[in-house]
């Protein structure tokens, strides 16, 4: 199935879009260029499936990747290029880099202000209603001159290489740094085919309310003009619909079809489950390096083995996790000593207070259960607290439970990695609010992500399941992660826009 999907998507690419350029717009671009100490540059891939996966498009089309110049060994090379694009180093023969170099002061306002933590908290549901957030007039600010204008630039770079095209190029823009970017590029260029994928939660209209209604309809109306939007679950898509009929005047929604008319234009929405490179991921399970993390690790298992993978995010429901964890050990006290937790979380957005409070207390948790159970020779939790893929990958092929119990996540790719690098029939514990979901639920032990006593519940049920039973739901849960991986998801989403009727430019004057 996963070889059939990638034939489907090189079919589909040389077939119907080989004579089409495609745009892609993301903050951060496929690798970051890096000053090393004696005043050279040094490139750096990015790193995860997708940027993999939409590297890999090159193979059949050109592609252009305008993004964001994040340092100062990018913006040294955006300086030597004069803002042009740039065939990609090592990633392609038809894979260009372009960036988009903002003041630092503008920059910091579109990302550190707005980006995050506003709108990433907002659509993660983390605000305190009663106290978070406080829009003062350095919001408005960070929205009008960050935000706003780094939008504006992003949209001037595509219309500027799209106006090189012919016939028009497809314009695909990535996640919630760039919502308004398609109402401008769209201004100039009326008659391009543009996709807008956001790859975290859409909250329902009611939290949107928490944002002024000039940013909140901005954000809709900039959508809503491009073809198709694409949101990771159902539960998205309607969220979506519903915020478009409550903040956009004269909008007409169809929730059945799933469309938006707005302004003259019909705007599809749909969901697009992002997935896993299942190929990469099995390759990166066999190699030297995480095979001598896999051995490492191995003297750290117990009997049985729980194991969590997680950026350190308030929103991945971290401390309940381990909270249940503690009264597994509390309630069934003859798994002490023979059950262990361990944990891989990756530091990020450390600047910011919040996060840093978070992962003190994560720390202080984990000290406690170990002080409250362990001994000299054993403790129950093992916590690493570091950025090292490969020996989370090797962690995961170990589970014998993996959790998940995010409070809400756009997707959650760990629950489609973990059982395609699991060497137990590992059981999968998955939270309700994680957009895997919807896709994966059947087949893994689904928990409320605030119910302390249900997750402890699964935990246990976990260890305890029957070897039939837990085979049965691996290899479901393989055997779906398989069939909708990365190159189907990229397959649909390129499926619906060539399919899109092709607009011819309004003939110049």
């Amino acid at each position: 199935m996963r070889d059939s999907n990638n034939a489907l998507l090189r079919e589909l690419c040389q077939e119907r879009l080989r004579h089409r350029r495609l745009i892609l717009a993301s903050n951060r671009g496929p690798f970051e260029y890096h000053l090393v100490e004696d005043g050279r540059l040094q490139v750096r891939r990015g790193t995860g499936g997708v940027v993999t996966a939409l590297s890999a498009l090159s193979q059949y089309v050109d592609l252009t990747w305008v993004a964001s110049a994040m340092g100062e060994g990018d913006r040294r090379v955006a300086q030597r290029e004069q803002g042009a694009h740039f065939r990609a180093p090592q990633l392609g023969q038809n894979l260009y880099l372009r960036f988009v170099v903002s003041p630092r002061n503008v920059y910091h306002k579109f990302y550190s202000v707005l980006c995050n933590p506003l709108l990433w908290f907002l659509q993660h549901y983390m605000w305190n209603f009663s106290h978070t957030p406080n829009i003062t007039q350095n919001v408005y600010d960070a929205w009008e001159n960050g935000y706003v204008a780094v939008n504006q630039a992003f949209a001037q770079a595509v219309v500027e290489e799209a106006m090189e095209s012919d016939p028009p190029p497809l314009v695909m823009i990535q996640d919630y740094h760039l919502y308004l970017a398609a109402a401008y590029i769209r201004k100039e260029l009326p008659h391009l085919t543009i996709q807008h994928f956001t790859h975290i939660p859409w909250p329902s209209p009611g939290y949107w309310q928490l944002l002024p209604r000039p940013m909140r309809t901005a954000i809709c109306q900039g959508l809503c003009a491009s073809d198709i939007v694409g949101l990771q679950t159902t539960r998205d898509v309607h969220n979506f619909l519903y915020s478009c009929e409550s903040f956009l005047e004269g909008a007409e929604v169809d929730y059945r079809a799933g469309t938006v008319w707005f302004e003259e234009r019909l705007t599809r929405v749909k969901a697009y489950p992002i997935s896993v490179d299942v190929a990469n991921l099995q390759r990166m399970a066999a190699s030297v390096r995480v095979q001598e993390y896999r051995r490492k690790l191995q003297s750290l298992c117990g009997e049985q083995t729980i194991v969590r993978v997680d950026r350190s995010e308030p929103s991945k429901n971290i401390i309940r996790g381990f909270r249940a964890f503690n009264l597994l050990l509390e309630r069934y006290p003859q798994l002490v000593g023979r059950v262990k937790f361990l944990a891989f979380l990756v530091p990020t957005r450390t600047h910011i207070k919040q996060y840093q409070t978070y992962i003190q207390e994560i720390t202080q948790l984990v000290e406690t259960i170990n002080t409250k159970y362990g001994d000299e020779e054993w403790h129950p939790i093992e916590l690493f607290y570091e950025n090292n893929y490969a020996q989370a990958i090797a962690g995961m092929s170990h589970y014998d439970v993996l959790l998940v119990n995010a409070v809400i996540d756009g997707m959650n790719l760990v629950v489609k990695e973990g059982p395609i690098v699991n060497n137990c029939d590992g059981v999968v514990i998955l939270s309700e609010g994680v957009g895997a979901h919807e896709q994966l639920g059947p087949y893994a032990l689904s928990v409320a992500p605030t119910d302390l006593e249900g997750t402890m519940q699964a935990l246990y049920t976990a260890l305890t399941m029957p070897d039939e039973e837990r085979g049965q739901r691996a290899a479901a849960l393989r055997q779906s992660i398989v069939e909708e991986d990365i190159s189907r998801w990229l397959y649909c989403q390129l499926e619906d826009l060539a399919a899109l009727p092709q607009k011819q430019p309004l003939p110049t004057t």
